[in-house]
């Protein structure tokens, strides 16, 4: 959630001609990270999280993605800190889903 929360603050100082463009992908990318964690917590069965932390884990690759666009189009925009929650969030979830494929072997 601080992550989505961070990327609503930076995704705001993209000119207004971002405002339907890279400013929406990312804040859908962003929401869609813990939201898909949350619907896979809820799910029954280990494999179907297991799937869910996959599908949050592509969303923190496209704002991954989003975020370098924003550095290679010059924008004036420090990223450090999105990037930061975003590498640790995308660490934590390959983690978890690691771990979980492992015990769901057993």
């Amino acid at each position: 959630m601080d992550l989505v929360t961070e990327t609503y603050r930076l995704s705001s100082l993209l000119p207004k001609d971002e405002q339907f463009g890279l400013m929406s992908q990312m804040r859908r990318a962003a929401v869609s990270i813990p939201a898909n964690i949350a619907e896979g917590a809820a799910r029954s069965s280990t494999k179907e999280l297991v799937q869910f932390l996959s599908i949050a884990l592509g969303s923190a690759s496209e704002l991954d993605t989003q975020i370098e666009v924003i550095r290679r189009l010059g924008y004036p925009i420090d990223c450090a800190i999105a990037q930061a929650k975003l590498d640790s969030v995308s660490a934590q979830l390959a983690a978890m889903r690691t771990k979980l494929r492992a015990r769901a072997r057993s």
